[in-house]
């Protein structure tokens, strides 16, 4: 997209310019990338707390008798495990033996769900989720554009969050609920994030997101509170070896061969499950691997990946320097033979090879 005018902004666009922060385009939004200094960020978020916009995420209301139908069917993990306040990580299959994207489902009760899925992939997720749906008569609401999405993250997050509801936030990872926060009802207050760090997703209408950024940043004015931009995001997934649509996962790779196994649950169908039943049978061609760079070097998505002897095995697909780590670390995909802890594969950046070395994700440990 070249010019800014045909991007999409958020309720808080104006705020984030007046902070001063790097816009650049993203999944056709106008987003904050960075607001002062990277690091600075993502050691707020990893030390303390930060607060991201992330308003661009796209929003799906799900209502019917059959919603768990069809939520078995066009995603892969286990819908019925999911009770009242659960949230679950998911993918949709396609029909290429590929994935749509991946998503959070929200179950409400045993007939309402709530899906929340990547901006770049909005419009293609309704139209997919849409054309399965013929099958099951589900009302289908595409709230994308009524809600903006908050996401204070971090091990100050609950403390900071605490002041502003008298919502109990002492919440198990990936359950959620909906309350008063800052003065405002129906809340979504959601115990996910894709840093790492511990911390919540906050929803609420944009008539209000200005009202929650002010009340966030002053309510964690006392913990250092930081904004952080898409660069800080990217650096606090990558460490945690999280997927981004995209990158490690796209139309074209298997859960299984992304080591989403444990979210492709078998006991049910759904869209191509026996092509990846039978990848997890015969074992995947491919395997997403995570590895540190022992040369100096920083991996980028589409670098070439090569063994000892300059054979070709495999291409990088997420890559930068881990501020908290201190290195250079990576995600690809290689042949499964150099997909084991401690292979040694060699990185062409520059018509340079550099040395890397797999471990195990993800690169942070707890």
């Amino acid at each position: 997209m070249s010019d800014t005018q045909a991007l999409l902004n958020t309720a808080l666009t104006a705020l984030h310019t007046q902070l001063g922060a790097k816009m650049v385009p993203f999944a056709g939004y106008n987003m904050p990338v960075l607001y002062t200094n990277l690091i600075e960020e993502h050691n707020a978020v990893r030390n303390s707390v930060g607060v991201f916009d992330v308003s661009h995420m796209g929003e799906f209301y799900i209502k019917g008798e059959r919603a768990l139908d069809l939520l078995q069917y066009v995603t892969s993990n286990d819908v019925s495990k999911l009770f009242d306040g659960k949230v679950q990580y998911s993918c949709l299959p396609n029909n290429e033996g590929g994935i749509v994207d991946d998503l959070l489902v929200y179950r409400a009760n045993a007939n309402e769900y709530y899906l929340v899925v990547n901006a770049s992939n909005i419009e293609k997720d309704w139209n997919w989720i849409s054309e399965q749906n013929k099958k099951f008569g589900c009302e289908m609401t595409n709230l994308s554009n009524d809600y903006s999405l908050l996401a204070v993250q971090g091990p100050n997050a609950q403390k900071v969050l605490q002041k502003l509801t008298a919502e109990n936030l002492d919440m198990e990872y990936y359950t959620w609920k909906n309350g008063m926060m800052a003065g405002v009802d129906n809340v979504i207050i959601s115990c996910t994030g894709y840093t790492g760090a511990g911390g919540y997703e906050i929803y609420m209408l944009n008539k209000d997101a200005e009202h929650f950024w002010n009340a966030i940043m002053e309510a964690g004015a006392e913990f250092d509170i930081k904004p952080a931009g898409l660069g800080a995001r990217d650096t606090l997934r990558t460490e945690m070896g999280f997927c981004l649509y995209g990158h490690d996962i796209n139309d074209t790779t298997s859960p299984i061969e992304a080591g989403l196994g444990w979210i492709t649950k078998f006991t049910k169908e759904f869209v191509m499950s026996d092509y990846h039943k039978k990848i997890k049978e015969n074992g995947p061609a491919k395997k997403l691997c995570g590895f540190e760079m022992i040369d100096r070097g920083i991996p980028r998505q589409h670098y070439v990946i090569e063994d000892v002897n300059g054979n070709v095995i495999g291409e990088v697909t997420s890559g930068t320097q881990s501020p908290t780590l201190g290195k250079a670390i990576g995600m690809g995909y290689v042949t499964p033979a150099f997909a084991k802890e401690g292979s040694e594969i060699y990185i062409l950046i520059r018509d340079k090879k550099l040395k890397a070395s797999v471990v195990k994700m993800p690169f942070l440990k707890k």
